[in-house]
């Protein structure tokens, strides 16, 4: 009796709706003698059943098994959940990683329509965090001339390259189409395109200017047994297209971590550009097997160079362990030797999948670790001879301004050349189910995206951000990037707005290489060792 009285109290409580539609089929079998048509019902009544008997039956899903039919709308509520709180309940300057206001105004800039403000800032100019420059009486014009920086000013084939940058985004993460516009883009707007760890795709080749980046798999440069292949290297590198060489240590959004691309999703145009086997797994490893600790590094960049027919070659990196950054600044000061450019990654960096504990509690953020390298490169009379490049989060002219402010010389961006792409933050990145075609290697979904007319907006929003991030120079009154300094930038702690002068310590020239290092460094600096990490 209390085994039938469960059944029937989770029929009546749990599986109403089930039992709704096993009611259904009844009444119908009872009246059809009496109405012949409504045996048509059954076709919408017996798939019902059908799926509900399958709820019940599945051990996979308790919530489906206590819930079935109506259960299916939690999982359809999940499914849509960015969707709806990006529409209906984010404000514009709520959203992670971008918010609203940030995203429209890359997608305005990208159409080419207006961009301005309306009725004055919507941001809390007093919570902690707020980022604001400070202004002069007195602006000034600034040369356009100082929207481009030079790159390896001693090598033979020395690189003129924008301020702004397509950051590293690989064939494979993304799709072709996305890979083409982008570089289609990068022809028309004069910028450069970090191809990625995932090789040299025919997708690359479309006339823009290429950073061609060097990962721990070698993709595009490798033999058969996933070694580096000087031979490969040459023949790619020494292209026209290829402007600079990139090594990749590590990045923001997953440092010391490598990347599977799996089997599925392994194209033979993506086997062809990584020089990978078709049908397997592309493994991507954790480190480097072409060199060993920071003199090794040093030595390979220079092997680069002299394969590439002295090309600029530079390193990409994020900033964990602080010691192990300094042991290849030492390694710098010993051999003589240091790489063009330095990039810098930051903690919030990132447009593909990681594991969630290495891009939430991992690696230093880029102001912080920014702030960092350019300390050890100035402490070691080292800064003028590397150049350093900040990628992570940057979106707009004023984001730029910070970073040069900071120490860089150029800035990467990632997530906001998808957003010019057309890319709306679906976060569905890693499930190949990219609605917009850019994080895809679908065919059905990636041929949407019209190269034609991408191309033009990723262009237009490049050439709109460096309007205004050489607006916002004259507004400061400084005449050139290089002029910027931590004192003009300020960030509020939540009681006041302190200037990053006053927030960090920026070391003076050579002071890492005297007898009184500054404490701050002087532990990490006494243990960094050029022969190790």
């Amino acid at each position: 009796m209390r085994g039938l009285r469960h059944f029937t109290r989770a029929l009546v409580v749990r599986h109403y709706f089930y039992a709704l539609s096993a009611a259904s089929l009844v009444g119908v079998a009872a009246i059809y003698p009496l109405w012949p048509g409504v045996l048509g019902a059954l076709w919408l009544v017996v798939p019902l059943i059908a799926l509900g008997a399958y709820d019940i039956l599945n051990p996979r899903h308790t919530v489906l098994r206590n819930y079935p039919l109506i259960g299916h709308f939690r999982y359809l509520f999940e499914y849509i959940r960015p969707e709806i709180q990006q529409y209906f309940i984010h404000t514009d300057e709520s959203g992670k990683p971008f918010d609203r206001e940030t995203r429209s105004l890359i997608y305005r800039r990208a159409k080419g329509v207006d961009s301005t403000l309306p009725f004055g800032t919507r941001r809390v100019l007093s919570r902690e965090g707020y980022e604001s420059a400070a202004h002069s009486l007195a602006p000034c014009r600034v040369d356009p001339e100082h929207a481009r920086v030079l790159f390896g000013a001693e090598r033979a084939q020395p690189y003129s390259a924008s301020r702004l940058n397509v950051s590293a985004m690989s064939y494979g993460a993304l799709s072709p189409h996305a890979i083409s516009a982008l570089n289609h883009a990068a022809k028309l707007g004069g910028f450069a395109h970090n191809t990625g760890e995932g090789g040299l795709s025919p997708y690359h080749r479309m006339g823009g200017d290429l950073i061609w980046q060097i990962g721990t798999g070698y993709f595009g440069c490798c033999d058969s047994a996933g070694r580096f292949d000087p031979g490969s290297f040459r023949d790619c590198a020494r292209g026209p297209e290829v402007k600079m060489i990139e090594v990749k240590l590590s990045q923001g959004a997953k440092p010391g971590h490598g990347g599977i691309l799996p089997a599925v999703k392994v194209t033979p145009e993506i086997a062809a550009a990584r020089h990978v086997a078709l049908g397997e797994d592309c493994i991507s490893p954790p480190a480097h097997t072409a060199f060993d600790g920071p003199r090794g590094l040093l030595d390979f960049v220079v092997r680069l160079r002299e394969l590439s027919g002295d090309k600029p070659v530079g390193v990409k990196l994020a900033i964990g362990r602080r010691r192990e950054f300094l042991s290849l600044v030492k390694a710098m000061l010993e051999t003589g030797v240091t790489p063009d450019f330095i990039t810098v990654d930051g903690a919030e960096g990132g447009t593909g999948a990681a594991p969630p504990e290495l891009s939430n509690h991992f690696a230093l953020p880029l102001t912080e670790a920014l702030v960092f390298v350019r300390n050890a490169l100035v402490g070691a009379g080292l800064r003028e001879r590397v150049r350093i490049i900040a990628s992570g989060k940057v979106a707009s002219g004023f984001d730029m301004i910070v970073k040069l402010a900071l120490g860089a010389d150029a800035c990467n961006s990632a997530r906001a050349m998808m957003f010019a792409l057309g890319c709306i933050q679906s976060l569905r990145c890693n499930t190949n189910q990219c609605p917009v075609g850019i994080a895809t290697q679908n065919p059905a979904r990636y041929e949407a995206l019209d190269v034609t007319d991408k191309r033009q907006r990723v262009a237009r929003y490049h050439a709109a951000t460096i309007a205004s991030f050489l607006e916002l120079l004259g507004t400061m009154g400084v005449a050139a990037p290089e002029r910027l300094s931590p004192e003009l930038i300020f960030r509020h702690d939540g009681r006041q707005a302190r200037s990053y002068a006053e927030t960090f310590e920026f070391l003076e020239p050579g002071a890492l290489l005297g007898s009184r290092v500054p404490a701050s460094f002087a532990r990490d600096w006494e243990r960094a060792s050029p022969e190790r990490w």
